[in-house]
């Protein structure tokens, strides 16, 4: 705004309020005016008509008892048809926002859980919003738009809240990897009862095998030799078997060697002793 030689320059977002001889005179509208000093009139002020933001810091206690600090951003302008009631019925504006707003927020925030506070900010900065228009339109102020911009509680609630989410995850993660072991246990168990099992069907067939082919052999041999008994027949291939058992257990250089008492003698004791181990193991079969 300029005054030069009575004349009055109003800038653009702006409005003048001119008073005579003290009193309240009129508001001047963006332009150059004239203005006779001479006749006792003068521009008392400007006023703008820009959009202006007010952040108001409040700090309060949620239900819940944990002291929280909540940034809440006003946005407001002064109204053109109440430019008079917004020069002059308020002295400082953002003091008189913030003090409804602490109010609005004290009142808002104590009823609601720490949680809550997070999830219904849009509610709380809608309660402030209304008040603070109801208030300040008494005073010519518009609230454009309000908004709660931060909510942070103290510093050891914060580590609190922190070590509770990585104790909850930590506790999941340790559920899942027992979980894994515990399929793996019982897919390692149930592999293994099954090669057990497989097992012992192969050692039982070849067992069968074993105990078919000698029997197989010693029919024939009966058949084909005559005036011999199965128990010739039988003495006759448990010998042939064991010793070639005999042979290969020397040819080999890296085999588990088992040694038995051997001698002529002997050749009886153990035809008859492997005779019996194969005919139980058939009658068992």
């Amino acid at each position: 705004m300029g005054q030069v030689l009575g004349c009055i320059q109003v800038d653009q977002s702006t409005v003048a309020i001119t008073e005579t001889f003290g009193k309240f005179n009129d508001v001047l509208e963006p332009g150059c005016h004239c203005l006779p000093w001479c006749f006792g009139k003068q521009a008392a002020g400007i006023l703008s008509l820009r959009v202006q933001q007010l952040d108001v810091k409040c700090e309060t206690k949620t239900k819940d008892n944990v002291f929280v600090n909540i940034v809440a951003s006003i946005q407001y302008r002064a109204l053109s048809e109440k430019a008079q009631d917004a020069f002059y019925k308020l002295s400082n504006t953002s003091a008189q926002i913030q003090s409804y707003v602490f109010d609005v927020i004290r009142a808002s925030v104590p009823k609601l859980e720490l949680d809550a506070v997070f999830e219904q900010k849009n509610d709380i900065a809608r309660a402030v919003e209304e008040e603070l228009e109801k208030a300040m339109s008494h005073y010519g102020y518009e609230i454009v738009q309000t908004l709660i911009v931060d909510i942070e509680p103290d510093e050891h609630v914060k580590r609190a809240m922190n070590e509770i989410n990585a104790a909850a995850r930590m506790r999941v993660a340790a559920n899942e990897k027992a979980e894994a072991e515990k399929i793996l246990q019982i897919k390692r168990a149930e592999g293994d009862a099954e090669s057990k099992y497989l097992a012992g069907l192969g050692v039982a067939r070849q067992r069968q095998a074993i105990v078919d082919g000698l029997r197989d052999s010693v029919l024939a041999f009966s058949v084909n030799v005559p005036g011999t008994t199965s128990k010739d027949v039988m003495d006759m291939v448990l010998v042939t078997q064991y010793f070639d058992t005999m042979k290969e257990i020397g040819a080999s250089s890296k085999s588990n060697s088992v040694f038995i008492p051997h001698g002529p003698g002997a050749v009886r004791d153990v035809a008859s002793q492997i005779r019996d181990g194969l005919l139980q193991a058939g009658q068992s079969n």
